[in-house]
């Protein structure tokens, strides 16, 4: 019998793109955790996402290194945490304190992430604030470890496809 990896995944992309969706059927895949970074921000970063204010790296950074701390206590187990990780250092900082983290980009078109986005009101983040997040979004680079994945298919095979990948890479 093969022995179960259960590494550290961060399921990135921008607001309405699934992370939570996807990350909660991934952990259940792979027998591990599920964590919602937006549960780790602090008051004041709700608050002003709330209030259709972008953050700023400063108000970023703390909430970062929280998410990379909340993967560290799992690391044995392993963990899937959603969170945007838009660029690379903020990818960076989470690395900085789980170095085996791997990415899944939940990517998608414009056009259908706003349609997420205006359908969504059971969130605390507007669908105003998804333009900033776009422009903000640096995919992956091929350095880092992680897989992009389009979110037009069905949460499901998302899942499914990060399985896919996790294991391949780990080969």
């Amino acid at each position: 019998m093969s022995e179960v990896v259960r590494p550290s995944v961060v399921v990135m992309g921008v607001s309405a793109a699934g992370k939570s969706t996807v990350s909660l059927l991934l952990a259940e895949r792979l027998g591990t955790d599920f964590l919602d970074a937006d549960d780790l921000h602090p008051a004041s970063n709700r608050a002003k996402m709330t209030a259709g204010t972008p953050l700023t790296d400063e108000d970023r950074m703390p909430w970062l290194d929280r998410v990379g701390e909340e993967l560290a206590l799992r690391e044995s187990s392993g963990a899937v945490i959603a969170c945007s990780a838009l660029r690379r250092i903020y990818r960076d900082r989470i690395r900085a304190r789980v170095p085996g983290a791997v990415f899944v980009h939940l990517h998608g078109s414009d056009s259908l992430l706003a349609e997420r986005a205006n359908g969504r009101t059971d969130h605390f983040m507007p669908a105003s604030l998804l333009r900033s997040q776009l422009d903000t979004l640096e995919p992956l680079a091929t350095d880092e470890a992680g897989v992009t994945v389009d979110v037009a298919s069905a949460p499901d095979r998302i899942a499914r496809a990060a399985v896919e990948w996790l294991e391949s890479s780990r080969t």
